[in-house]
C-alpha cells in the first residue's frame, strides 16, 4: 500500500507540492481546455485572496451551485487553502429543496453559474445565512442578495494570507450531500485526510498510473468526480479529465477527445453504452480500464467489444471506497471484490451480530486510522449517531461474503421488498430484467399489497421501437428468478426519475403508485407464464 503522508497534510499543500514538482504537466482537462498544475495552483491563490477580501476564513462554508467547470475545481482548492469548506450543491435542486440544502450548511457565500441564477434567485431572499453571491457569467435574473462578478473575485487582492495555525489534515474540506433517494439529503462532513487517503486507496485498488488520464462524466458535487478522480490524479501528477455530463451517445467521443485511459460508470450507464448500436469505432480509444458498480453478467462481452477491462468496487459518500476487485485474481461475476486499506469490515444482522458466510448482512465498518470515514452529518446529530452507533459506521447496504473473502452487493436495506414473508432484493430483480435485449433500464420497488406487506413492481424503459409485452417480459424473467421475486406489476415508462448522478429516485415512483397503464400479472392470468 502507498505510504501515508505526514499528519498535518492538506489538499492545498498537496497541490502546492505538485505545482512545484511538475509545474507544466497538465492536471485538469475538459472539452473547453486544459490547465497545468501551476495554472491551477496560481488560480487557487488568486481566488483565495478574493475570498479573504469577502471575509471568508477558516471554518466557513461556501456553497457552489456550479456545473462541471474549471471554476469549480479552482474554488475547491482555494477554499482548502483557507481552511474553508466547499459545499457543492446538486444543480437540479429548485425551490424549497435548494434553499434547505444551502441553509443546512449555513453558507455565508454562494457561487452561482449564470445558467443556474434563475433558480437560485427564486430562493435567495429566504436564505438565512448568505451574505454574498458571486456570479459566474452574465445573467439578467434579479437576486435579492449582494452579487459580485466572478472576475472581480479573481482580481480582488494580489496575495492570499495563509491561515494560522496551518490547515490540518483533520480539518473539514468538503460537505458532500447524500443522494436523497431514500429520504432527506444529508451533508457528509469530509476531512482533508479523508480526501487524500481515499485518493491513495483508489490508486492502489485500481492500479492507477502517472501516465493515466482519469475520465469522469459525473457531477463534481459527487464523490466519484472529486475524491476518486481529481485527487488520485493530483497524487500521481496525472490528468483528471472531467466531462460536463454523462451521455450514452457522446461517451466514447468524449473519451477519445480527452485521451482518457480510465473511466468510471455507475447505475445503468454501462447498460446504456452496451445497448448502443455497434460501430467500427467501438475500439477506437485509449481507455484500458473502466470501474464502477454494478458489473453485469455480460461484462466479458463488453470488454471484448470495447477492448478495455471492467472492474467493480464498493463505496459510499460516508466512507469512500474500501472494497475493490483484485486486479491479479480471476474475476468473480457479481462480486465487488475484497476490502483493502486500514478498515475493519463486518456483515451484521439487525442486532449487531456477525452473520455467517453466505448470509446477507448490513455492511458495517470502522477505520484503523483516523479520518477515513466521515466526521458525521452536518447539523444532524441524531442521524450521525444512528449511522455511527456501536462504534461502527452502518452503511445501510446489504452484502454477503463467500468463503474466500469476496463480497457481493445484495441491495439497500431500505430497498428490499417484503413480500409475503420473503425479502426480495430490488437490485437482483433489476439486474435480471435489464438483461432482456429490449430493456434499456428499469427500477424495482415495493407497492402496498392488499395482503399486507408489499408486492413487487417494475418500471421499465424499453429500447426505441421495441415490441414486447409485460407478459413476455415476466416470462423471460420466470426462468431466471425465484417465483416470489417475479414482479406482479409492470409499467412501461419513457424515462426513470433520476438524480444527476444517475441514481433512480424510487420515492417518486412509489408516490405515483399503481397507475392506469400498469399491467397486473394477477389480474391477467391468461397472459402470465
Amino acid at each position: 500500500m502507498t505510504p501515508h503522508r505526514p499528519r498535518f497534510e492538506s489538499l492545498a499543500t498537496e497541490l502546492r507540492r505538485a505545482a512545484r514538482a511538475a509545474p507544466e504537466r497538465p492536471f485538469i482537462r475538459m472539452m473547453q481546455g486544459e490547465w497545468t498544475y501551476r495554472a491551477i495552483d496560481e488560480e487557487a491563490d488568486r481566488l483565495a485572496a478574493g475570498l479573504q477580501q469577502l471575509g471568508i476564513a477558516r471554518g466557513d462554508q461556501v456553497s457552489l451551485l456550479l456545473p462541471n467547470c474549471i471554476a469549480f475545481i479552482a474554488l475547491w482548492f482555494a477554499l482548502a487553502r483557507l481552511g474553508a469548506v466547499a459545499a457543492p450543491v446538486d444543480i437540479s435542486l429548485r425551490g424549497a429543496l435548494l434553499a434547505d440544502a444551502i441553509d443546512l450548511v449555513r453558507s455565508r457565500l454562494v457561487v452561482v453559474h449564470a445558467d443556474l441564477m434563475p433558480q437560485f434567485a427564486e430562493v435567495a431572499e429566504r436564505l438565512e445565512h448568505v451574505e454574498h453571491v458571486v456570479l459566474l457569467g452574465d445573467s439578467s435574473a434579479r437576486c435579492a442578495r449582494p452579487t459580485l462578478p466572478y472576475a472581480r473575485l479573481r482580481a480582488a487582492a494580489p496575495v492570499c494570507v495563509d491561515p494560522q495555525p496551518p490547515v490540518r489534515a483533520s480539518d473539514l474540506c468538503l460537505l458532500l450531500y447524500t443522494s436523497g433517494t431514500t429520504g432527506r439529503s444529508k451533508a457528509v462532513m469530509i476531512s482533508h485526510r479523508f480526501v487524500l487517503a481515499h485518493g491513495r486507496l483508489a490508486i492502489d485498488g485500481l492500479g492507477l498510473r502517472s501516465d493515466d488520464v482519469l475520465y469522469c462524466p459525473y457531477p463534481l458535487f459527487h464523490l466519484d468526480a472529486t475524491v476518486l478522480t481529481v485527487v488520485p490524479a493530483l497524487l500521481l501528477r496525472a490528468v483528471a479529465a472531467i466531462g460536463r455530463r454523462f451521455s450514452a451517445t457522446r461517451h466514447w467521443d468524449e473519451v477519445r477527445a480527452l485521451r482518457a485511459t480510465v473511466f468510471d460508470f455507475m447505475g445503468a450507464t454501462l447498460a446504456m453504452l452496451w445497448k448502443q448500436p455497434a460501430s467500427k469505432h467501438d475500439r477506437d480509444h485509449r481507455a484500458r480500464l473502466g470501474w464502477g458498480v454494478p458489473l453485469p453478467e455480460w461484462a466479458p462481452q463488453f470488454e471484448q467489444r470495447f477492448g478495455c477491462r471492467l472492474v467493480e468496487l464498493y463505496g459510499l459518500t460516508e466512507a469512500g471506497a474500501m472494497i475493490y476487485t483484485p486486479l491479479d485474481e480471476p474475476r468473480r461475476i457479481g462480486s465487488c471484490g475484497k476490502p483493502i486499506g486500514p478498515f475493519e469490515v463486518s456483515l451484521q444482522d439487525e442486532d449487531g451480530f456477525e452473520v455467517p458466510v453466505g448470509a446477507p448482512g448490513e455492511l458495517c465498518l470502522r477505520p484503523r486510522e483516523p479520518g477515513l470515514v466521515m466526521d458525521g452529518y452536518y447539523r444532524m446529530p441524531e442521524e450521525s449517531l444512528a449511522a455511527l452507533r456501536h462504534l461502527w459506521l452502518h452503511t445501510g447496504d446489504l452484502l454477503k461474503r463467500d468463503a474466500d473473502g469476496y463480497y457481493y452487493f445484495v441491495g439497500r436495506r431500505k430497498d428490499m421488498v417484503r413480500r409475503r414473508g420473503e425479502n426480495v432484493s430490488a437490485a437482483e430483480v433489476e439486474q435480471v430484467i435489464e438483461t432482456h435485449p429490449d430493456v434499456l433500464a428499469c427500477a424495482v420497488y415495493g407497492v402496498p399489497s392488499e395482503l399486507t406487506e408489499e408486492d413487487v413492481m417494475a418500471a421499465v424503459v424499453p429500447r426505441a421501437n421495441a415490441q414486447f409485452t409485460a407478459a413476455q417480459l415476466i416470462e423471460f424473467c420466470a426462468s431466471r428468478l425465484a417465483g416470489f421475486m417475479l414482479p406482479r406489476y409492470v409499467r412501461f415508462v419513457r424515462a426513470l426519475p433520476k438524480t444527476p448522478t444517475d441514481k433512480v429516485e424510487k420515492f417518486r415512483l412509489r408516490e405515483q403508485g399503481i397507475t392506469a397503464d400498469t399491467w397486473d400479472r394477477e389480474s391477467s392470468p391468461k397472459e402470465s407464464p
